[in-house]
């Protein structure tokens, strides 16, 4: 199947490279000319207009795009919207915001387009390993899309499928990457305990090998732990700094409007805001107020 591939970060010129040893002829774009030779190289066909994209498929076409979410999205979307023809496919397989999507996906079916979200999971191991996709979509479409994303995906009839409408699919993934925020923070909260167990000098990383094979926590997430530990046991270098890229955010806000709870992922999301911050204003309150209740004494800040 013909597919065009809009955005040649890590993981779009990896997806492009995993379709392209599947046998499909891949039409790339992307504001990197670097990176469009580079995906040239592989075997694809370059295009250094999104009109020469459309020009370069037949109808009806299916276009990926894997640009970042919110505004070069939105704007790829839209720019895509106006030269595409009805019956032809955008795929988004960024992390746009579910609602975002069934906007977009209303807004392209007046003008005859499909649309299809695509939660995709699988990071900068997806190219060996193959992508786990939660996709979203009118079920014609996502039909026709099946021999892409069978190639994507870890094997043809797994890892991947239709789990309903438009917007269903960034949705999924949505709560995919909360249930990730929660599982991290279990995983790094019981190493750091067995860490601060100074009587017992235990090996990390040993243990998170044993954990591997045969116990009820062994898990791809482990997998990694213990690669991390083996390379860097005491994670030298690397700052008690722990960003987040919006999808945990939209799933506390999603459980307060369904009055869900889901205490666990909201706690850890809220960890990694505590991570951001080297002096927390609310723990100087803290210790403040025990000193004039109680006259205890303070820490000055040095």
């Amino acid at each position: 199947m013909d597919i065009a591939m809009i955005g040649l970060g890590k993981m779009g010129a990896n997806m492009a490279s995993r379709l392209l040893k599947g046998g499909h002829r891949v039409v790339v774009f992307d504001l990197s000319e670097e990176a469009i030779r580079s995906a040239e190289e592989m075997g694809a066909e370059g295009a250094r207009r999104l009109e020469e994209v459309v020009e370069k498929l037949q109808s009806p076409r299916a276009v990926w795009v894997m640009v970042p979410a919110g505004g070069p999205t939105e704007k790829t979307i839209e720019e895509l919207s106006k030269i595409l023809s009805p019956g032809d496919i955008i795929i988004d397989g960024g992390n746009s915001n579910y609602r975002d999507s069934i906007r977009r996906g209303r807004e392209l079916s007046e003008k005859g387009v499909h649309f299809v979200d695509v939660g995709t999971s699988g990071g900068i191991w997806g190219l060996a390993e193959g992508y786990s996709m939660m996709v979203g979509g009118d079920a014609e479409a996502v039909e026709r899309l099946g021999p892409v994303l069978s190639t994507l995906a870890p094997d043809p009839d797994k890892g991947w499928g239709r789990v309903g409408p438009i917007g269903s699919g960034h949705f999924v993934k949505m709560i995919h990457n909360g249930i990730e925020y929660g599982l991290m923070e279990a995983y790094a909260e019981g190493f750091e305990l067995m860490r601060e167990k100074k009587e017992f000098d235990l090996d990390l990383h040993r243990i998170a090998e044993i954990w591997r094979y045969g116990s009820v926590v062994r898990s791809w997430l482990l997998d990694l732990t213990a690669r991390a530990l083996s390379e860097n046991p005491d994670l030298e270098g690397i700052a008690a700094f722990v960003p987040d890229s919006g999808e945990g955010r939209w799933t506390v806000h999603e459980a307060i409007e369904l009055g869900v709870s889901i205490p666990v992922i909201t706690l850890a999301l809220q960890g990694r805001f505590r991570s951001r911050d080297k002096a927390p204003f609310a723990d100087k309150l803290l210790s403040a107020m025990r000193n004039q209740f109680g006259g205890h004494a303070i820490k000055e800040d040095k």
